[in-house]
């Protein structure tokens, strides 16, 4: 058995008050299907077999909203520790200006 993550990203319109409701059922059936918000539109969720992860990705399809861009990537729970997650610590001047800071690569 080999442990998978799930991970999901989505760009979905909120124009309109549909756009809106279809955005909220989606990331509520996310929610509701054992996704944790990572960032900003991206959720992830742990699975206990490759067989599991093709199911969840099943009812992810069956699930999409009407408009936008839905994303879906399979990871063995190795590859998906072993990212890196990389933070700009720099911090913005009085005149708007960047000033050099130090960026850190976090690994798992």
């Amino acid at each position: 058995m080999r442990i998978m993550r799930l991970l999901v990203m989505f760009d979905l319109p909120t124009k309109t008050k549909s756009n809106k409701d279809a955005y909220t059922k989606f990331r509520r059936f996310l929610e509701d299907d054992g996704y944790i918000w990572e960032q900003n539109s991206i959720y992830s969720r742990n699975l206990l077999s490759r067989a599991s992860a093709e199911a969840h990705a099943e009812q992810l399809r069956k699930n999409l909203p009407p408009a936008g861009h839905v994303v879906a990537m399979q990871f063995t729970e190795k590859q998906y520790v072993d990212r890196e997650i990389l933070v700009n610590t720099g911090c913005s001047g009085p005149n708007g200006n960047e000033t050099p800071g130090t960026q850190l690569f976090l690994t798992f």
